[in-house]
């Protein structure tokens, strides 16, 4: 089974727990889109919780690589603060879809161990970033950071969830506004 199957089927899962979380990973359901058997998922992932783990691991990879991309990109921490929205903005416009590990924060309680872990690692990574860019603009003393971070972190995905729920993403745009407009995030 190549590596092009894997990552078939990691995108695939990806996206269907964007859009229904944990819970709604089925494997029969992820071979028909993938376009394979259900058995060559056992292949890469024995288990669901071991493809769970596996998804929450390559989603925390890829927005810690964005997010140093971002830093690099724009070289401005207040700048990078006021784009930070942006990346939980294009799970919405890729139908409706959530960020992954907000999805799966709301299912805690029923994950595996090693996912629990990597949305735990999602936040962390998420509230270092965020810390570090207050920190270099100056908007925050080191000490007061990460408690900074957290608020902002949970801010933008409480405005994804609200959007969600509404299926508007116009009002997200209109809450990151207002959370610039209170002094929360950077305008």
């Amino acid at each position: 089974m190549s590596s092009n199957s894997k990552n078939a089927i990691l995108a695939a899962a990806r996206l269907v727990a964007q859009a229904r979380g944990y819970g709604g990973l089925n494997f029969r359901d992820l071979a028909n889109i993938v376009g394979i058997k259900a058995a060559s998922i056992y292949y890469h992932f024995p288990s669901k919780a071991d493809l769970g783990a596996a998804v929450a691991r390559r989603y925390r990879e890829d927005i810690a690589d964005a997010l140093k991309a971002l830093a690099v990109e724009t070289g401005d921490p207040a700048a990078c603060l006021k784009r930070y929205p942006e990346t939980f903005r294009k799970a919405l416009t890729n139908d409706n879809r959530m960020c992954l590990a907000s999805f799966m924060a709301a299912e805690y309680d029923e994950l595996p161990q090693p996912i629990r872990i990597e949305i735990q690692a999602f936040s962390d990574v998420n509230v270092a970033w965020l810390a570090d860019r207050l920190t270099e603009a100056k908007l925050v003393d080191a000490s007061h950071a990460a408690a900074r971070g957290r608020a902002i972190f949970a801010a933008v995905s409480g405005a994804q969830l609200m959007a969600r729920s509404r299926a508007d993403l116009s009002m997200y745009d209109q809450i990151i506004a207002n959370y610039q407009d209170a002094g929360l995030l950077p305008m």
